[in-house]
C-alpha cells in the first residue's frame, strides 16, 4: 500500500525552518563553518562542551534567559537561568577538584531527571573529567558491571537509589572512591562512607576557570545495552558539541528562545546529546519532567509551558495514540511548531495519526549511541514520507553497502543493504572503552557500518528494513 506523502504548508505565524533549501545547504555546508557557530574557550584554549552549552551565554545578554525549567513529580517547579546554571556547574567542578578528581577520570551519575543530574553533567565536563550517566532503573548487577568496566572514581546518586542499588555492592567496587548523595525529604540521615552533595555544593566556590580542552579530549562515556555480551562503552569527545549544536538547529529546528521538551532520560545517549547539550548550545529553554509517562501530564506540559519543539520516542507516541483524540482536543497546542521521534523506527500509522491529531507529523530521525548525534532526519521544511528515516544531515555521507569480505564492501544502488557512514563527523565515537579490537570491527572499507539494514529510494530517503545481527544499538 502506498502511503500519502505529507506536504508541508507555510505557517506564517511560526518561525521559518532553519533548513530552507536542503540541496543548497548540503552543497555549501562544511564542518569548518559549523564549528564557527561556536565560540571556543577564551584565548584559544580549545573547545569544551559545557562552555558552549552554558558559560558563553551566561556571560552575555542571555544570562537571565531560562536554561532549564524543572517540573518535579510532586508538583515542584524550579527554573535555572544560564547564569545560575553556570554558577552551579562551576561549584560542582570545584567539588570534583576538591575530591582530587583529575582530567580524564570517570564520574558517573545514577539519578532520575532531577536538577543535580544536569548540574553534575555540566560540572564534570567543565572539569575535563569524563561523564557517564547510568539509567536509574538499572538493578545492582548492571550498575556494578558499568562502574567496574568504566573504573569510576566518583558516583553521584540519591539516598534511596544508593541504599537500594549501590550499598549492597559497594565492597565490590574498590575503585569507587567517593559517593555523593543527593538529599531526599523522606530520608534524613546519610549512609556511612558517603558525602552530602548539598553541603559540598554550598561550600564550593561559584568561580571556576575551565582548563585548556582539546577537541579530542574524552568527554562522555555512554554504555550501550546490547541483547548479548558485555555492555560496550562508546567514548565521545568534546568535538561532539559541534554535531550536537548543528543537528539541534537542522534536525530539531531549534531556534533561539524556543521551549524544548525532550522526554528522554539522560541515562541514555538521547537524553544527554539532546536532553542537555543541543538545546543549551542553541539558547533554548529545556523543559525537564521528573515524572514518568502520563498522557494528561504530557499534554498539560505541552500547553502550559508553551512548548515549541517536542522530542520523544515511538513507544510513547503509540501510547498517546491509544489514548485517542479526545485528550488532544482538550488542549491548545498553538505554540507547538515541530515534533520529532527517535529510539526505533516510527511506524507510518503514528506519523499519519499525529498529522490528524496535531495538524503536523512526528518527524522520525535515525542515529546510534556510536554516532553521538542525528545522522538522518525528516526536516521541518521537507515533505514527510511516513515510515521513512528521512535524508542525511548536511555533512553526513550515508550510503547502502553490502559486505564482500572482512575488509571490503560494495555499494548497493538498488535494493537492501547495510547503512554505512563515511567517518569524519564530529560526534563519531572515538572508541569502545578499553576494547580497541571491538571498535576496529565497526569500520570496513572506509565506512562505519551501522548494522542496520536499509534501502534508499530514488529521492534519497532512507527506509529501515531490519538488523543485520542481534545487537540493538539504536539510540
Amino acid at each position: 500500500m502506498t502511503l500519502p506523502v505529507i506536504h508541508k504548508l507555510t505557517r506564517s505565524s511560526t518561525a521559518a525552518p532553519n533548513v530552507g533549501d536542503y540541496e543548497e545547504l548540503c552543497r555549501s555546508f562544511s564542518w569548518r563553518k559549523a564549528r564557527a557557530d561556536l565560540s571556543g574557550l577564551p584565548a584559544g584554549r580549545g573547545l569544551n562542551i559545557a562552555y558552549e552549552a552554558v558559560d558563553r551565554h551566561a556571560s552575555g545578554s542571555d544570562g537571565d534567559r531560562v536554561a532549564i525549567r524543572w517540573l518535579g513529580k510532586r508538583g515542584e517547579r524550579r527554573s535555572f537561568s544560564y547564569l545560575e546554571l553556570a554558577d552551579l556547574s562551576n561549584r560542582f567542578a570545584n567539588v570534583l577538584s576538591g575530591l582530587g578528581v583529575s582530567k580524564g577520570e570517570l564520574v558517573c551519575s545514577l539519578l532520575g531527571r532531577i536538577p543535580a543530574l544536569y548540574i553534575a553533567a555540566l560540572g564534570t565536563l567543565k572539569h575535563r573529567a569524563i561523564f557517564s550517566p547510568l539509567f536509574s532503573a538499572f538493578g545492582p548487577d548492571p550498575i556494578k558491571t558499568r562502574l567496574l568496566l568504566g573504573g569510576a572514581k566518583v558516583l553521584i546518586t540519591t539516598q534511596q537509589l544508593y541504599a537500594k542499588k549501590v550499598q549492597p555492592i559497594r565492597d565490590l567496587l574498590p575503585g569507587l572512591h567517593h559517593v555523593l548523595l543527593v538529599s531526599e525529604a523522606e530520608i534524613e540521615s546519610h549512609a556511612a562512607d558517603t558525602l552530602e552533595y548539598s553541603r559540598l555544593m554550598q561550600s564550593a566556590s561559584p568561580l571556576y576557570d575551565i582548563g585548556p580542552t582539546s577537541p579530542e579530549d574524552p568527554a562522555l562515556l555512554h554504555f550501550t545495552s546490547g541483547t548479548t555480551g558485555t555492555p560496550k562503552g562508546a567514548v565521545h569527545v568534546h568535538e561532539a558539541v559541534v554535531m550536537h549544536h548543528i543537528t539541534g538547529r537542522y534536525a530539531l529546528d531549534l531556534h533561539v528562545g524556543d521551549v524544548f521538551f525532550c522526554t528522554a532520560d539522560p541515562g541514555w545517549v538521547t537524553g544527554t546529546s539532546y536532553g542537555i547539550i543541543a538545546p543549551l548550545t542553541n539558547r533554548a529553554t529545556l523543559v525537564v519532567d521528573e515524572a514518568e509517562f502520563d498522557v494528561e501530564r504530557w499534554y498539560d506540559i505541552l500547553e502550559d509551558e508553551c512548548v515549541n519543539v517536542f522530542y520523544t520516542a515511538p513507544t510513547a507516541i503509540r501510547r498517546l495514540m491509544r489514548a485517542g483524540l479526545d485528550p488532544v482536543k482538550k488542549h491548545d497546542f498553538s505554540h507547538l511548531r515541530f515534533m520529532a521521534s527517535v529510539g526505533e523506527p516510527l511506524n507510518p500509522e503514528a506519523v499519519l495519526w499525529s498529522q490528524e491529531a496535531f495538524g503536523q507529523p512526528f518527524h522520525d530521525n535515525w542515529w546510534q549511541t556510536e554516532t553521538g548525534g542525528i545522522m538522518i532526519a525528516n526536516f521541518a521544511s521537507l515533505d514527510v514520507r511516513p515510515g521513512s528515516m528521512g535524508r542525511p544531515l548536511p555533512g553526513v555521507e550515508a550510503c547502502v553497502v553490502r559486505r564482500t569480505g572482512d575488509k571490503s564492501v560494495e555499494l548497493v544502488t538498488d535494493g537492501v543493504g547495510e547503512l554505512a557512514l563515511r567517518p569524519g563527523w564530529p560526534s563519531m565515537f572515538r572508541g569502545y572503552w578499553k576494547d580497541p579490537a571491538r571498535y576496529s570491527k565497526c569500520f570496513v572499507g572506509g565506512y562505519y557500518l551501522s548494522g542496520d539494514l536499509v534501502r534508499r529510494d530514488a529521492d534519497g530517503y532512507f527506509w529501515f528494513v531490519g538488523r543485520s545481527d542481534d545487537v540493538i544499538k539504536t539510540a
